[in-house]
Parts: C-alpha cells; structure tokens; sequence
C-alpha cells in the first residue's frame, strides 16, 4: 500500500470513534486507528521462526578486490515475508550492500549478495544477519537476529610483483639462459669447453685436455638449489605506518618478491614470521605453489606490541636449515636497542650463513631535512639528522661483521632486496 494510502486508511479509522463519541475529539480516534493499525500489521507480518538462513562462504580475494557474500534465506511460513535483511560485516570488509530488501512467498527461497570490497588484509568476519519482517502497511514489524557466521581472508596484493620480470631477465643472464654470458660467475660446475685467450687458467681441466690434447676449461655458473630463509619481524616496531601502510606490509611485499625470486631462481625457500613465537611457517619443501602457500601464511599476520626475542632466533633458523643459507632478516634499524638485540645475533649469524638486512626507511626523514623554514622546523630537521645517523651507524656496524643491510623507503626496498640476492649470486656467496 502506498504512503498515501495509508495516511487515508489512518483518517479513516480516526472517524470511528469520533462518531461514536461525539465529544472524544479527534486525538483520540488517532490514538486508536494508529493502534488499531499497528496491531493489525503486527498480526499480518510473517513469523520468522520458519525462516532459515545460509551463507555460502566468499572465500579468498586480495586487497581492494571484489567479493561476494550470498546469503540464502527461505520462507517455511505460511505468509508471505517482505522483510528487511542486514548483513553484518566487520566495517573493514567494505560491504557495499549490506541491507537490502526481500520478497519471499511462503514455501519459497531467495538469494541474496552482498559486494564486498575490503581494506584490510587479514581475516574479516561476520557472525549475524538480521532479518525484520514487515506487515502489508510497513508500520510494525517482527525482528531476529540469526547466527550465520562467514568469513573472508584477504590476501595481500603483491603489487612489487610488476618487478618480477625484469629481475628474473637479470637472474636468467646470470644461469646463461640469456643472450649475455657472465664468466667466471659461480663455483658450480657446468661445462666444458676449448680454451680461448683471456680465459683464467685456474679453471683448465687437466685430464680432459690429456684425453683431447687439446686445452680445455671449465665453465661455471652461478650456485643453485642453494637455501633462502626470510624472516619477517612481526614485533611491535612492524606496527609502525610508514606512508600509507605499516611497516609489516611493506616486509610482506619484499618477502614475496624475493621469495618467488629465489623460487624461479632453483633455490630452496623457507619464510618464518616471528616474535617471541613462530606466526607463520611456508616453504618450497611442501608439495604445492609456493606462492600461494606465502599469501595465505602471510594474510592473517598482525603486528605484535611486543619485542622481538633475539636470543631465541638462531635457534629457529637452525630448526629451518642447519646448512650455510641466506638469512635475510626483514626488520627495523631504528627499534629498541640494536647493540643489544640485532647487531649481536646478524654477527653470529653471519659466522654461518650470508646474512642480509632489511629495513623500511620513513621518507618524512628526507623531507623533515630540506624543510627549514622556521624555528619548528628546524628542529625537525634536527631530530630527522639524529635519526639518520643512529641507522648510518648501525648499518655501519652491521656491515662491519660482514652482514649486508638494505635500508630503503617502502617502494623501494622491495626491489633493492632483489638486487641484492642477485649480486650476492652472481658473486657466487650463496
């Protein structure tokens, strides 16, 4: 029934009374239509104890993709239901409609989808939909709320995947599978062939120039099947946002671009997230797709306000490899106390494996330099010079110990850690 309609039927009713006693006045004919109403669309509305809810579950998408919750209700009443239906997603999952309205004949079932554009990686959920039933007159209504539980991972979007190629165009040069040879890179064997002048002459094979009576060579490439551990630090300085994300996002980003790297490389990879305890575990060992084993283990990770436990770290890489690996360490320069926690461990660390480490440096640092316009900002300024030093001399003091750092701003250090893991290949240190 229209709008209208119902102002009509409502001054229609008023009149009864207003016939009846003649000195009730209007309010109270009012007063009884509207409960007269209210009563009747109550008593019209469907019951909602026959109703059954179900979701089919919107499984996996990555950042700021497109989802769909499907929610289907059915009817068992004997009325017919014009309800309305909430679903109730966490605000996170960008649920674009969320309440919509239903027409369900009894007996019968509808479906309903609910667009969900989240952002926030992790796991988001909904526990309840709420379903209000109608009468014909929409002026009352029966309402419950149903226990539906639904969940959604998102993954995270790999978007330093665009420098995929172009590093794996550099990695192929290195194994010769490209146009250009690198000479003399590597200690691994590969094959043999005639001497030519210039080649180094520790490399000439003896016995297989006594068997040609010819000078022979051998012929190297870079190191493969060699392993890669990654750890990501999920302590309380991963919390921190640098730009538009937190510092434990921009860690995700270069362990997925140095991992299906190093993958693509014929190396082994493990990933470890870890606090005080392991957070996540992945690795090329498992049967499966590598990648996709890293965004499912790393979607649900969360920064923790708590520190790192340094002491216990070598221990969990002995527990991934016990051989000579690349260590790469994804954490922060600026956290704590390095002379204590960070700077110790990379050095013992790096009596074993080629340890590598990573950190996001926040470019408000650069920009707090140049601006010195004022008093203000020249404090800034100096306060962003202090910092800058402190990370120089850890770094300094890192590399002193033969540990190998990568300090850059949060697009860049995706990249460079893949730079560095082809250098260090191509020096044949792995």
């Amino acid at each position: 029934m229209a709008l209208s309609g119902r102002f009509v039927l409502l001054a229609l009713l008023g009149l009864v009374p207003v016939l009846l006693f003649p000195g009730g006045g209007t309010v109270l004919g009012v007063v009884v239509a509207l409960a007269v109403l209210l009563g009747l669309d109550l008593v019209l509305a469907a019951s909602l104890r026959a109703v059954i809810v179900t979701r089919a579950e919107p499984g996996n998408v990555t950042l700021h993709g497109t989802a769909a919750s499907v929610l289907t209700l059915r009817n068992g009443g004997r009325r017919r239901l014009r309800a309305t239906v909430r679903d109730a997603w966490q605000p996170s999952a960008g649920a674009v409609n969320p309440v919509q309205d239903v027409d369900i004949p009894a007996l019968e079932s509808r479906r309903m989808t609910v667009r969900l554009r989240p952002v926030r990686r992790g796991d988001i959920g909904a526990r309840h939909v709420t379903v209000r039933s109608h009468g014909p007159l929409r002026l009352a209504a029966r309402q419950r709320t149903f226990d539906c539980t639904g969940l959604l991972r998102v993954l995270p979007p790999f978007h330093s995947r665009r420098h995929l190629p172009s590093k794996l165009r550099k990695l192929r040069e290195l194994d010769g599978k490209a146009a250009v040879q690198i000479r003399g890179a590597g200690t691994e064997f590969d094959s043999l062939r005639d001497y030519v002048r210039g080649d180094d002459v520790r490399s000439i094979d003896w016995r297989a120039t006594a068997r040609r009576s010819a000078v022979v060579v051998r012929t190297w490439r870079p190191e493969r099947d060699r392993r890669v551990v990654i750890i990501l630090d999920t302590s309380r300085t991963s919390a921190a946002r640098i730009e538009d994300e937190p510092r434990l996002d921009t860690g995700i980003e270069a362990a997925l671009l140095l991992a299906v790297l190093a993958e693509r490389g014929g190396d082994r990879v493990d990933f470890l997230a870890y606090d005080r305890r392991p957070r996540a575990r992945a690795g090329s060992a498992t049967t499966g797709n590598l990648l996709g084993q890293l965004v499912q283990a790393m979607a649900p990770l969360e920064a923790e306000l708590i520190e790192l436990d340094w002491s216990s770290l070598p221990g969990q890489i002995r527990a991934v490899s016990a051989h000579r690996s690349l260590v790469v360490l994804l954490t922060a320069l600026d956290g704590g106390a390095p002379e204590e926690g960070l700077i110790p461990v990379a050095a013992q660390l790096a009596r074993q494996h080629v340890v590598v480490v990573a950190a996001v440096r926040d470019p408000m640092l650069g920009q707090m330099l140049r601006e010195r316009e004022n008093a203000a900002g020249v404090f800034r300024a100096a306060a962003a010079e202090r910092v800058l030093l402190e990370r120089a001399a850890v770094s300094a003091e890192l590399r002193h110990h033969g540990v190998e750092v990568v300090d850059a701003e949060p697009h860049q250090l995706p990249p460079r850690l893949a730079d560095m893991y082809i250098r260090l290949k191509a020096a044949g240190r792995l």
